[in-house]
């Protein structure tokens, strides 16, 4: 095709042909939405639903998060999965800083969002408070299909296409950690 014809034809044209138009930023935020790995940090019964969504009934992998980290440096979602302690709250908060830039979190269960019924002196009550999150996934426990559910809308935000049940849509990932 000669460059003459492009700027002749139509855009819907031009894509029936199988040429696509956008932009670097949509571009790469595209690549960061779908290629996802999770630094785990698996403190209590959430942990085992977290692990059986990687199983082959349930295949995490499928969205692009198949990669669990083991190191911090390597991971660019963490995954808080269960009720968080206060003596171990500076410890996540330790292992949040370790992970390159962007990052994303996702609070997995009651007992991460909201203390769950652990109400006492030992349990920090939101997870927010140490981290800023970005996705909160409920039940207790919730289920390997919540969790997917909730990478998958960590990729709608990611990619700056999220919104709300009206149809509005809602801000980008950076603008909810102002």
């Amino acid at each position: 095709m000669a460059l003459t014809d492009l700027f002749e034809k139509d855009i819907q044209e031009l894509e029936n042909e199988g040429i696509l138009f956008t932009t670097l930023e949509k571009l790469v935020a595209w690549g960061r939405a779908n290629s996802l790995w999770p630094a785990t940090f698996g403190l209590a019964c959430c942990a085992i639903e977290m692990m059986a969504s990687t199983d082959a009934r349930n295949d995490l992998a499928r969205f692009g998060s198949e990669v669990f980290r083991a190191s911090p440096r390597q991971a660019d979602v963490m995954i808080v999965a269960g009720r968080l302690s206060k003596k171990m709250a500076p410890v996540m908060r330790r292992v949040y800083d370790q992970m390159p830039d962007p990052k994303w979190v996702i609070s997995m269960g009651a007992c991460a969002s909201s203390g769950g019924m652990f109400n006492n002196y030992a349990i920090v009550q939101n997870v927010d408070s140490v981290v800023p999150v970005d996705v909160f996934v409920p039940g207790c426990p919730p289920r390997p299909e919540a969790l997917i559910y909730g990478v998958m809308q960590l990729q709608k935000k990611i990619q700056g296409r999220a919104r709300d049940d009206m149809g509005h849509k809602l801000p980008s990932v950076e603008a909810w950690k102002r």
